[in-house]
């Protein structure tokens, strides 16, 4: 006797041992106010990123600054000591410029930062024009210059004791 198939087996329970093409599963999707939540979290995010990376690159360009400056007086620093001579780091705060004396290159103060020079009365050209000198056994006259923008600051300090140079905060 012959036995025919139908297309029963299409369609069989969950429970067999082999699954049906056809079987039936509920479909998830999101609602409208799962969308709409995102959405809106997405729309803050994007209004309050950019001021953040705006900061922090003109803070990149305040902190450079003090850096260079810190560099320079040390280089200076090492010139004296190493040469048995004093060697200076001349200040321009009025055409924002800083450069080492016996070299001819100017580095720029950009115009965006404030500058401020604290020296010896002895290391004073003119009110906008001071320097720091170097002495051969390392000490120096002491200083600060600090470079601000808006409420950032960094102090760049020459301890007139040993001469050393930091960068404060």
């Amino acid at each position: 006797m012959a036995v025919k198939r139908s297309s029963a087996l299409l369609f069989q329970r969950e429970g067999s041992a082999s699954r049906g093409l056809f079987r039936h599963q509920p479909q998830r999707a999101f609602t409208l106010l799962e969308l709409l939540v995102v959405l809106a979290l997405a729309a803050i995010l994007m209004a309050l990123v950019p001021p953040l990376l705006q900061g922090g690159v003109a803070n990149a360009e305040l902190k450079s600054t003090a850096r260079k400056l810190a560099a320079a007086l040390k280089y200076v620093r090492s010139q004296a000591i190493t040469h048995h001579q004093e060697a200076v780091l001349v200040v321009d705060l009025e055409r924002r410029y800083f450069m080492i004396t016996g070299k001819k290159r100017r580095y720029p103060i950009p115009d965006n930062l404030e500058i401020s020079l604290v020296t010896a009365r002895s290391e004073l050209d003119s009110d906008h024009i001071g320097k720091i000198r170097f002495f051969p056994d390392g000490t120096s006259t002491g200083g600060r210059i600090t470079v601000a923008q808006g409420k950032s600051k960094y102090g760049v300090d020459v301890n007139w004791l040993t001469g050393q140079v930091a960068i404060l905060d």
